[in-house]
């Protein structure tokens, strides 16, 4: 592609003005930057190069290949399944489905591997549904706990439905940097992408709604474990809103900052507590999972600290 800067992209950098103006993403333009194929009036540069007005611009990106999602024989702590639906215990550190850089050993290559087929939901942008199949929401790779996946597509209608109607309830429990102000209350910040990193996510103008409720759960030493209930699944939604706060999660390595006395892989954070209707029977079910051992030893660590 070939394109000039406009007065208003003198004083930015190159890749973030080739992302923006060709509709790509940013990591695409930085892998053409590291082939010597992102280029300034001639000249081979890096992204973080700064333009100025009427530098001519030619960036050679490269579509990568699709992405193959794989049965893997991985263990997963199954916490209920039947013919529509699997609850499913993750653990920290683990990806939830493939994506580029992660496409083995996800969530999903280890289900694939347990119950050999799961249904794509039709709605999702092009190429999610198969590298997302049977997933009703999402978890950070780092953080554990309750995760619902249809292992049919009707199961998958109904409770992607139910997502986004709000109808399936999940509780988290985090352990914060000192102590919230006030308690209790509620958080309505929409989320985008952070327009300074784009690794990031912040509270944004522009962003999608996003809401969540939190309550203090048990006051530790400059720390505290919150109750979390959210009614939006934004990306890093908790993360981001306890970063705005002045509270940001222990160990959180992108709003935080990560602390040497816990083996936590990231943020401490559990996905506690799920409901929903069963999607055949229409029952209320519901779930609990105690934080794992890592989570728990940091609670203790926050709780003896002086």
């Amino acid at each position: 592609m070939r394109l000039a800067a406009a007065p208003e992209d003198a004083g930015k950098r190159a890749d973030l003005v080739v992302a923006h103006r060709a509709g790509i993403s940013r990591s695409l333009v930085a892998e053409a930057a590291a082939r010597g194929a992102l280029r300034v009036n001639g000249a081979s540069v890096k992204g973080s190069h700064i333009l100025a007005a009427g530098d001519a611009i030619e960036c050679d990106v490269q579509p990568r290949p699709p992405l193959v999602v794989e049965a893997e024989s991985i263990d997963i702590p199954i916490i209920y399944e039947d013919d529509d639906v699997i609850v499913i215990d993750k653990p920290a550190g683990m990806v939830t489905h493939p994506a580029h850089g992660a496409t083995s050993g996800t969530l999903v290559n280890a289900i694939l591997g347990h119950v050999g087929s799961l249904p794509g939901d039709p709605s999702t942008r092009s190429g999610q549904a198969e590298l997302r199949p049977g997933l009703v929401h999402r978890l950070d790779r780092d953080t554990s706990g309750l995760l619902l996946v249809a292992k049919n597509p009707e199961a998958l209608s109904f409770l992607s439905k139910g997502m986004k109607a709000r109808h399936i309830s999940r509780e988290y429990l985090g352990l914060a940097v000192g102590i919230p102000t006030p308690p209790k209350g509620t958080i309505n910040g929409a989320i985008g992408r952070d327009p300074h990193n784009r690794l990031r996510y912040a509270i944004t103008s522009d962003g999608k709604p996003a809401i969540t409720h939190y309550e203090v759960r048990e006051r530790l030493t400059k720390a505290a474990e919150l109750l979390f209930r959210l009614e939006t699944g934004r990306t890093h939604q908790i993360r981001v809103h306890m970063a705005a706060m002045g509270n940001p999660l222990v160990n959180d390595p992108v709003y935080g900052r990560t602390d040497p006395r816990f083996e936590l892989p990231g943020q401490a954070l559990h996905a506690w507590r799920l409901g929903f209707l069963h999607p055949r029977t229409r029952e209320r079910m519901s779930f609990e999972a105690e934080p794992p051992p890592e989570y728990q030893a940091a609670k203790q660590i926050l709780s003896a600290s002086s």
